[in-house]
């Protein structure tokens, strides 16, 4: 029997919209957010991927994704059990959070707010590290909550962050610290993965 994880990262939020390091600030979703999660519904509708149970990061533009995308796919009941948990918010960017990345980079230098941005293991001034996010965070609540689901063949939903969803994808194996920098998770796009006997078979994205 094949099962389903489907990775959803928010919709676009106001300061996406804005261009601004976001981070644990809780921020709504843009107008083209709300739509953006809609659509995601819709896909997941056509798709014909019904969810046991879903996950979501205890921030706004996280949770406000999932109830709409919920809506939509016909399946808005899963709200009332949709649980909410600190360990899948969006990493801390400590100092940078609210400040517009092309004026952090006149401030610091393109070059050093790269490193910020897209290494393994270096923070920002007062902020995580994707590691961080790997080992202190998302790895754990996975492993204990979201991977026994997964492994009794249950079909799981989880609506969280760009960096919560690219630590994911490092914890499912299906990248490294070495090749994340590359794998992009587009707002409001439905990332599956179908497992067959609790290993995974295939990897999409619903676009």
């Amino acid at each position: 029997m094949t099962n389903y994880l489907v990775l959803l990262r928010h919709g676009e939020s106001r300061w996406n919209l804005e261009n601004r390091f976001t981070g644990f600030r809780d921020v709504d979703l843009s107008e083209n957010g709300v739509k953006e999660a809609g659509e995601a519904g819709r896909r997941l509708k056509t798709a014909g991927i019904r969810f046991d149970r879903v996950f979501t990061s205890t921030q706004k533009r996280a949770y406000t994704t999932a109830e709409l995308a919920l809506g939509q796919a016909g399946q808005g009941d899963l709200v009332q059990t949709m649980i909410r948990h600190d360990d899948l918010r969006e990493r801390d960017y400590g100092e940078l959070t609210g400040q517009n990345k092309d004026e952090a980079r006149a401030q610091f230098g393109e070059e050093q707010v790269q490193i910020w941005r897209r290494s393994y293991d270096v923070p920002p001034p007062g902020g995580e590290c994707l590691k961080d996010v790997v080992e202190k965070r998302v790895r754990p609540y996975y492993t204990q909550t979201i991977k026994p689901l997964v492994e009794q063949g249950q079909n799981i939903l989880v609506a969280a962050h760009g960096n919560s969803l690219r630590a994911l994808l490092i914890i499912l194996g299906q990248e490294t610290p070495e090749s994340i920098n590359k794998a992009e998770m587009p707002t409001g796009v439905p990332l599956v993965f179908e497992f067959e006997d609790g290993k995974i078979v295939k990897r999409y994205f619903l676009d």
